[in-house]
């Protein structure tokens, strides 16, 4: 089984992606799938709504219905993500999911806004404490235990039901805590 990752398209119910999304996060995090399946993502884009005259600046969803997942398949992960709640499937044949191409994949990291390698844009050490700023474990705090520039992620201890647990989330989901 080759170790690459790539990106597959899930079909949900119109509507859940954003909660297929959060509920994926969680698994991936408390099933430590953390190295199979990487990033999760509903693209969106701007779009401006003109009401009685005043514009405003919404973000839709650019493909409805359907969420990105960066994963290496394999029975685990592929179970893992067909049985989340409002997931219909893989977009490809029914027993193998097809992967975007790579053009198709940059297109739209790019239209994102994450083609870019990451910044650390929180000053912060091993050790200090972070507030978790947006995803699944928003406004949660926790130690760093362990920095990734090159990724633009970090391994945080979180205590949830009376345990640390360890998490992983990016350097922009995160706010030095007071």
């Amino acid at each position: 089984m080759e170790a690459d990752k790539k990106w597959y398209v899930i079909h949900t119910y119109s509507g859940y992606e954003n909660k297929v999304k959060t509920t994926l996060e969680l698994k991936v995090q408390s099933m430590g799938l953390q190295d199979v399946i990487s990033r999760i993502l509903v693209p969106l884009e701007d779009e401006i709504d003109e009401k009685d005259g005043v514009k405003k600046v919404v973000k839709r969803k650019i493909f409805p219905g359907y969420v990105l997942v960066e994963m290496e398949v394999n029975d685990r992960s592929w179970y893992v993500v067909r049985n989340t709640p409002g997931v219909t499937g893989f977009v490809g044949s029914a027993t193998k999911p097809v992967p975007l191409s790579d053009s198709e994949v940059e297109h739209i990291l790019k239209s994102q806004g994450l083609d870019k390698k990451p910044t650390i844009n929180v000053d912060v050490e091993v050790g200090e404490t972070v507030r978790i700023t947006s995803g699944a474990f928003e406004d949660k705090l926790g130690v760093i235990t362990e920095l990734n520039p090159e990724k633009g992620t970090l391994k945080l201890s979180v205590e949830m039901f009376n345990r640390d647990t360890e998490v992983e989330v990016e350097f922009s989901q995160v706010e030095k805590a007071l």
